[in-house]
């Protein structure tokens, strides 16, 4: 019993938008479509005030108590003001305007709850422990440390370990932040929440389940709903401000006049329609012009606060790059033709499963490669193969001066970024050198964000290698970089940020989860994860920085249009209250007044839907 109470005090506001709904529908139809006498035609009415009226203006007294003076509190003043005078439909449509928007809101906004189940989802609830020379399925839970593990294909790794037996890739981007997937093989680490690739293997858990990598990861994103900032609406701002001034013009006209009846009137008037409406409406008509353009907006809230960031926080992998390594160098030493090394080094690259082979291969599609034999790539060693009579071993830096220091003085300097060593013959051939190239106009987007949208302060966080961060960083025009940051230390520097000004962070993986949940607007780049997803108060779905700037476009030109709808409505209200307080408008001709006011706020908040000419400018 008390679970359903709790259900039904989650979904009270679509349940008192429903039977408003039903009530008004009722009332209307036994007063025209009926010969029921006026006051039996009320009695639907009279169910939604003991049921809609009564919980609203109850919980309206409680924010008053605490003096929170937001536009639904004049709204709940004009629901008893339309009891009073008799309106009884106006006051029903005041129920259905507060209940419906809340039940938008709730229906739009996800719980914290949402968030980790979709985490917790990733990982798999049993694993496939090995006993006695026997698989078997037990609980998560049940893993300790030490414990024999086999992860099939395609499957997530439960928990952290290392690889004992077999040999395959997995991705850990969504969770280190690094853009390729993993070569593994016995001795090689192995965290919880990768994606094991298309070879089963076996591991020996290093960490129990609830020590793993993936459930800190957790815990900060836990932490993070938990703390995440409270957006004050843009209703709410306004009518802190409009609330008590229209109270307050009410009651100097029934103080000075001595007539109820000019309270009355001015409280009709005050009505706050344009924040009621105007404002939903614009956010509603953004948010279908997003989705026409690719942006998915989850929490309306974005929309309203993204033009006031004045910090823009991006991940790398995936966000400003392209999360693929591209061969950008070809060091070749004398004696050798790049094209001829390329097509040795590729005929050897096509049997390996390291994340640069694709990248050698792509260089080398033109070059016709040859039968390469001998193949092997034992860990610690290298990629080993015959071709064409030469002994072909591509390796790193270190392992290959390890294997012969007088190599030293033939390898060119070292950078930045990855590479490895191509020895033919046992002598040195060529270094090949990669990156993970930033999107295409990244460099003009960094630019504009300053002098188009006042962005004052620009940071690139990411768990990547500090080489590769600082080369991003330098291509693209980033002041502030923080390179191989965990999630956790992420959250650390978006809570920071935060306390200077408001945040824009940009991400793609589980590891920006809860710097997302941190910021003020968290912005999901690309569906590579629907934890990411959960997390945020957006996703563009084509990973493109053409949509975000759009998005930054189309959140000023809703709190622009929702600002002319709402001010201008409130301006044209004071006017009628002035006028109502002065004896020159009774509540009728209020009303009515208030009406057109409306559907003049309306009809320019419904502009927001409309794409304009230009929605970039970079």
């Amino acid at each position: 019993m008390p679970a359903f109470f709790g259900w039904l005090f989650r979904r009270r506001s679509p349940i008192i938008a429903i039977l408003t709904i039903l009530g008004i529908s009722s009332h209307l139809v036994l007063r025209f479509a009926t010969t029921a006498s006026e006051q039996v035609s009320r009695w639907p009415l009279d169910a939604v005030f003991v049921f809609g009226g009564i919980p609203i203006v109850a919980e309206l007294l409680v924010k008053l108590a605490r003096r929170e003076f937001g536009s639904d509190l004049l709204a709940g003043i004009s629901i008893v003001t339309s009891v009073l005078l008799g309106e009884y439909l106006a006051g029903a449509l005041v129920v259905l305007m507060l209940s419906g928007g809340e039940a938008i809101e709730s229906f739009a906004v996800r719980s914290a709850a949402s968030v980790l189940r979709a985490l917790a989802k990733r990982v798999p609830s049993v694993a496939h422990r090995v006993q006695n020379s026997q698989l078997e399925d037990v609980p998560l839970q049940q893993i300790e440390v030490g414990d024999c593990l086999v992860i099939f294909p395609h499957e997530i790794c439960p928990v952290d370990g290392e690889v004992i037996e077999g040999r395959g890739m997995m991705d850990e981007s969504y969770l280190t932040g690094e853009p390729y997937q993993m070569s593994k093989a016995p001795g090689s680490a192995v965290l919880s929440g990768a994606i094991n690739g298309e070879a089963a293997i076996t591991i020996r858990a290093t960490r129990r389940a609830a020590d793993s990598r993936y459930a800190q990861i957790m815990n900060v994103m836990q932490e993070s709903q938990q703390r995440r900032p409270q957006i004050r609406r843009l209703a709410d701002q306004l009518g802190a401000l409009y609330t008590p001034l229209a109270v307050a013009i009410a009651l100097t006209a029934w103080f000075v006049t001595g007539d109820p009846l000019r309270f009355l009137a001015v409280l009709v008037v005050a009505t706050p329609c344009p924040l009621l409406i105007a404002i939903p409406v614009a956010i509603i008509g953004s948010i279908s012009l997003s989705a026409r353009r690719g942006i998915i907006v989850r929490n309306p809230a974005v929309l309203e606060q993204i033009d006031t960031c004045r910090t823009i926080i991006f991940d790398k992998t995936g966000t400003l790059t392209y999360g693929e390594p591209r061969l950008t160098e070809q060091l070749v030493a004398a004696g050798w033709q790049p094209a001829e090394v390329l097509a040795l080094a590729a005929s050897v690259e096509r049997y390996s499963k390291h994340p640069l082979a694709k990248a050698i291969l792509h260089e080398a599609e033109s070059l016709a490669l040859r039968q390469a034999e001998e193949i092997s790539e034992k860990p610690g060693q290298g990629l080993h193969g015959k071709v064409a009579g030469h002994t072909i071993q591509i390796t790193s830096r270190s392992k290959s001066l390890r294997a012969d220091p007088t190599l030293e003085s033939e390898l060119p300097p070292q950078v930045g970024g990855l590479e490895c060593v191509i020895l033919i013959d046992g002598r040195f051939a060529a270094t090949y050198r990669f990156r993970d190239e930033p999107r295409h106009g990244g460099v003009s987007f960094i630019r504009h964000l300053q002098p188009r949208h006042q962005f004052e302060r620009m940071l690139l966080v990411s768990g990547d290698r500090a080489s590769e961060v600082n080369y991003l960083a330098e291509k693209v025009g980033i002041k502030w970089v923080y390179a191989e940051q965990s999630p956790e230390q992420k959250v650390e520097i978006v809570r920071r940020e935060s306390q200077r000004a408001k945040t824009l962070f940009l991400g793609d993986g589980i590891n920006d989860a809860p710097a997302l949940l941190a910021a003020t607007v968290g912005l999901a780049f690309g569906t590579n994860s629907d934890v990411t997803s959960e997390a945020s108060g957006a996703i563009v779905m084509d990973s493109s920085l053409e949509r975000v700037d759009e998005f930054l476009h189309i959140g000023r030109r809703m709190r622009r249009i929702a600002l002319q709808s709402a001010i201008g409505g409130m301006a044209a209200s004071m006017i009628g209250m002035l006028i109502a307080a002065l004896g020159y408008l009774p509540p009728v001709a209020g009303a009515i007044s208030q009406e057109i006011i409306d559907i003049v706020a309306v009809m320019n908040s419904v502009r927001a839907a409309w794409p304009p000419r230009n929605l970039t400018d970079f």
